[in-house]
């Protein structure tokens, strides 16, 4: 019995042995399949974040392809000339194989390393100062600085908070690919400002452009863009609805203006995409487009006029389909129903004088309808200029109605009571633009409140003259750049001081 109890411990501590064993064996086996498992996971982690990486590269290399062809063909002439320098109407194919595009292209992409012609480069910027932000949109950022020298001017930047560089990072996770995909608008912006130059488009000053390969230029951190811009003046619309007809004629007309050049720039009939008075300035009274990124002189093709449709909000227009498949005239038309719906309808009409009102009422029919093209809208306007210039458009007033003035020539007024008439030059007082004294005893005549009036040499941008209107005053100064009218009613009396 004793051998059979040993025999018992024996095997029951064998067995326990060989468990033992198998547990631990088993124990090793989960452990080097779990490290081999994990290793495995590991490694298939890896390949999918490298190959989402990968392909998230080749998606934003994709848009900064198409991004560059868009600018390109904005580079190379419009047009092949035959041997007689004619032109044949054939684009030029979009490369970049010639030496002069190259340089074009640097020069964009990564700055100027020289300035030529007067422009600016990433020099100009140092030390400069930031005076506000003038605006900022999904793009870009506009920020009025004074250089070192105290010039003002603008500069355009991308607005790292804007919307398009969020998407994009949301994208692509890629925030150097990002700013420079983003910064293709100013890269545009300025290839158009070099080829489109005209009195009513801002004045590009020059640029700088952090080298994308690491080599910043002074001023320029790498992988930015700045367009340097001269200083203008948000066009403000209440204000400029407030403010006497003859400015906002002006501003209409430099409309127009542009509006003529875009139609057949040295790119081709060139649509503005975006036309809201947002994108405009002005520069010492002068109405200047500011943002040109989505410019666009790319032709409708077509099969039929039904594929010509030109939409708008309210109404539709249907333009003819030319011979060579391209919707005739589709930019221009554009371009001008913008402005009547956009400008003339709010700022040509009210209180234009009455003897150019039937001119404009033509104009406003003329483009409302689209029944004119540019040229002939351009016309209608520069016809009007030369009446309101000329004063032709006054000669139904009686030559007699100035008798009813007594004169002082080299005088001025002290002591006025002024009274105020909308809109004027002087939210003080009175102060509207004449032709003459003539016209401006018209406009006494009809102000019941009006006895006399000074013309005092001060002209505006037309060359008529600055009358003041006022009720009454105490005495006349003598001023030589003056003189005074004042009904025959009135007795002024000279100051001896």
């Amino acid at each position: 019995m004793p051998e059979m109890g040993n025999s018992l411990r024996a095997a029951a501590l064998l067995s326990f042995v060989v468990l033992s064993i198998l547990v631990s064996l088993l124990i090793s086996s989960v452990q080097q399949f779990g490290a081999r498992v994990s290793h495995l996971s590991n490694a298939t982690l890896a390949a999918v974040d490298e190959e989402q990486s990968a392909s998230l590269r080749g998606a934003l290399i994709y848009q900064l392809n198409e991004r560059r062809k868009e600018i390109i063909p904005l580079l190379l002439p419009d047009e092949d000339d035959d041997e007689n320098g004619q032109s044949t109407g054939t684009r030029l194919s979009p490369q970049l194989d010639s030496s002069l595009d190259y340089n074009l292209w640097n020069e964009i992409a990564h700055g100027s390393r020289k300035a030529h012609m007067g422009e600016m480069g990433c020099d100009s910027l140092v030390d400069m100062q930031a005076v506000e932000v003038l605006g900022s949109g999904y793009t870009k950022l506009v920020v009025k600085v004074n250089l070192s020298g105290g010039q003002p001017v603008a500069l355009k930047l991308v607005n790292e908070q804007g919307i398009d560089m969020g998407k994009c990072l949301e994208d692509f996770k890629d925030p150097q690919g990002c700013r420079e995909l983003v910064s293709y608008k100013l890269k545009k912006e300025i290839v158009l400002l070099q080829r489109l130059q005209h009195p009513n488009i801002i004045k590009l000053k020059g640029h700088c452009a952090g080298d994308a390969g690491g080599q910043g230029g002074r001023g320029g951190e790498r992988g930015r863009v700045t367009v340097i811009l001269e200083q203008g003046n948000p066009l403000q619309m209440i204000q400029l609805l407030q403010s006497p007809w003859e400015d906002r004629f002006r501003v209409c007309l430099d409309l127009v203006r542009l509006l003529h050049f875009l139609s057949q720039s040295p790119l081709g009939s060139v649509s503005l995409l975006d036309f809201q008075p947002r994108q405009f300035v002005t520069v010492s009274g002068a109405l200047k487009l500011t943002d040109l990124d989505d410019a666009s002189a790319e032709e409708t093709t077509c099969q039929s006029d039904a594929d010509c449709t030109l939409p708008f909000p309210h109404r539709n227009f249907t333009l003819p389909c030319s011979p060579r498949g391209v919707c005739e005239g589709l930019n221009e038309k554009r371009n001008i129903y913008n402005a009547y719906r956009y400008f003339f309808t709010y700022l040509l009409p009210h209180q234009a004088p009455p003897g150019l009102t039937h001119l404009v009422d033509h104009i406003m029919n003329s483009t409302g309808e689209l029944k004119a093209d540019i040229n002939q809208t351009l016309e209608a306007f520069e016809h009007i200029l030369l009446l309101y210039k000329s004063g032709l458009h006054l000669d139904n007033l009686p030559p007699s109605i100035i008798r009813d003035y007594t004169v002082m020539r080299g005088m001025g007024t002290s002591g006025n009571v002024e009274y105020r008439c909308w809109p004027s030059y002087s939210q003080q007082g009175c102060v509207l633009s004449v032709h003459s004294a003539r016209e401006a005893a018209y406009i006494c005549n009809s102000h019941s409140q009006c006895n006399s009036f000074t013309l005092t040499g001060q002209k505006t941008w037309t060359g008529r003259l600055l009358a003041s209107f006022r009720s009454s005053f105490s005495h006349l100064v003598p001023d030589g750049t003056s003189e005074v009218y004042v009904k025959k009613s009135k007795a002024p009396e000279t100051s001896t001081v």
